[in-house]
């Protein structure tokens, strides 16, 4: 290269060396500059990434914590073996209709819900007949309190004689499940 190089002259010296200028220029423009930003796209990532696996590792960390707290929060809810919990829904349902005055028509068989792994899910329909206070009473008294029912839906109208209102109501009651084998030991009686 260096015998090609020392027989040009100096004119064709100068162009062979701005030709292999302006090819290394253009190599650099299509190879070199469009990664200048890969290292600082390479550092925000990693930086990212650390960020993502302590919040993982500290996720990790509190998992026997979390445990615990969901263990206790099972227990302070108040359990309700599964074949009593349409029942005991009923009954509910029933007793704050009583108290307050509204008149239960027509009540539809109740469906049972499972797809959550803490609750088990029942839904009653009824049919009631009272006028608005009551009703408002009736539905504000179901919601309060330890009952855990709420109103799912709920359409009125007016009845034939305009006195009072006719209400279709959904109800769903929310109750713990209990995954865990409760076996009930038979009494015993002492003989004196």
């Amino acid at each position: 290269m260096k015998k090609y190089f020392a027989q040009l002259r100096p004119l064709e010296r100068r162009v062979a060396i701005g030709v292999v200028v302006v090819v290394f220029l253009v190599l650099n423009y299509v190879f070199i500059w469009p990664h200048f930003s890969d290292w600082g796209n390479l550092s925000r990532r990693l930086d990212a990434a650390q960020k993502k696996l302590k919040l993982y590792q500290t996720a990790v960390a509190q998992t026997d914590a979390c445990q615990k707290q969901v263990d206790s929060l099972q227990s302070q809810g108040e359990f309700v073996a599964l074949e009593n919990q349409g029942v005991n829904m009923l009954r509910t349902i029933q007793t704050q209709s009583a108290q307050t005055g509204v008149s239960i028509v027509n009540n539809s068989r109740q469906i049972t819900r499972t797809n959550d792994a803490f609750f088990v899910e029942q839904v009653q329909n009824i049919n009631v007949t009272a006028d608005d206070a009551k009703l408002v009473d009736f539905l504000y008294k179901l919601g309060s309190g330890a009952s855990m029912i709420r109103v799912r839906d709920l359409e009125m109208q007016p009845d034939g004689a305009k006195q009072k209102l006719v209400a279709n109501i959904r109800l769903v009651a929310s109750y713990q499940k209990n995954d865990k084998a409760v076996t009930l030991k038979p009494a015993t009686v002492k003989a004196p």
